[in-house]
């Protein structure tokens, strides 16, 4: 089961709201009454202390009082401009170890509602080559990141390891043979390419002697056909079909931490690298 950080941030909110508020509009006028009955009385002899505990609030008051606007500021920054992703898996290398922890810029596909994921304002779409973040549209409990390569609309076809889009081959530069270290050395020996996707230039691998996922597919309008880099070793497009736009959680833009479990340690050669 995945934890959802999103709806445990709001959840949290509205706890720490409520009682915030709730004291804010029954008890803390309570507290101030009393205090200033004390202090009619005659503030010295009934004591500055005895005064001030009476106006203290509650513990769970001061901590909620103390965390809202921390978990306000979070969430704010998850939902609408930044939030950081793990990943998981080789199917986007060479562009993606796993491993690697990466910022995801969810201002660029639009500003949604967190939790019920709903866009309230739009302000872009993914363009072609965009390595996107997207909810599994099998299992929208789970992120997936890949490759956008298909706009709505699209003709797209994979045949013999080389990607047509609406019957123009995307040319690839051979670069060699790939060397892996670390969590990628299985991948040592497969083809390491330059792919040339309308405009966006970016490295794939493939396997020669693995064929996988051939065919044909036309993109629906508002969904997406996406890849992954890693051509022979990816969940994609080619096996469950387009992305749902309302499925898209944002792009992304950075490498911010890098951690090898093979080697156990930080690559630190790969920490600040943009994303293309």
């Amino acid at each position: 089961m995945n934890f959802d950080f999103q709806a445990a941030m709001v959840l949290a909110l509205s706890v720490t709201g409520v009682i915030w508020l709730i004291d804010i509009v029954m008890f803390k006028p309570r507290r101030e009454r009393a205090a200033a009955a004390l202090e009619a009385q005659g503030g010295e002899q009934a004591g500055a202390e005895k005064i001030a505990e009476v106006r203290k609030p509650h513990i769970l008051v001061e901590y909620s009082r103390s965390f809202f606007p921390i978990i306000l500021v979070v969430l704010a920054l998850r939902s609408f401009l930044f939030e950081p992703f793990r990943i998981p898996s080789g199917s986007m290398m060479p562009t993606l170890l796993s491993g690697d922890f990466i910022l995801v810029n969810k201002f660029d596909y639009g500003i949604r509602l967190p939790v019920l994921d709903t866009k309230i304002i739009n302000v872009g779409e993914p363009k072609r080559g965009d390595i996107t973040v997207f909810r599994y549209p099998e299992d929208p409990s789970v992120d997936y990141i890949k490759r956008i390569v298909g706009l709505p609309g699209d003709h797209i076809r994979y045949e013999d390891k080389i990607l047509y889009i609406n019957g123009e081959r995307m040319d690839q530069q051979y670069l060699g043979e790939y060397v892996g270290v670390g969590a990628a050395l299985g991948m040592t020996g497969a083809s390491l390419r330059l792919e040339h996707l309308d405009g966006v230039d970016h490295q794939i691998l493939v396997q020669n002697r693995r064929r996988i996922a051939e065919g044909e597919y036309v993109v629906p309008e508002g969904f997406y056909f996406a890849m992954g880099d890693n051509r022979d070793n990816s969940n994609d497009s080619r096996f469950w079909g387009p992305v749902p736009e309302k499925n898209l959680v944002g792009k992304a833009v950075m490498i911010w931490m890098s951690w090898d479990s093979a080697k156990g340690g930080v690559t630190w050669s790969r920490i600040g690298t943009r994303l293309d």
